[in-house]
């Protein structure tokens, strides 16, 4: 079974994205690349999330690890 994510932050991560590129989300919140995925997840049953960019702009990265929509900010955080 796999463990909770942690909440990285309250807050959303504001991230250039590049048209194109594929980017990894980290879903377990360990990642100490927040909010991407640097591989800390080994080993907690919580994969990361593709994002692979459309456009060339500014994407808000979810930061609590909550969100229903990953891997961008629902607004989630609020409620927390």
């Amino acid at each position: 079974m796999a463990e909770p994510p942690m909440i990285a932050r309250k807050a959303p991560y504001p991230v250039e994205v590049i048209e194109g590129k594929t980017d990894f989300w980290c879903r377990c919140g360990r990642s100490k690349r927040q909010p991407l995925c640097d591989g800390s997840h080994k080993g907690t049953g919580i994969e990361p999330v593709s994002y692979k960019a459309e456009a060339t702009r500014k994407v808000f990265f979810c930061g609590c690890k909550q969100t229903r929509n990953p891997p961008v900010c629902d607004g989630t955080h609020s409620r927390l």
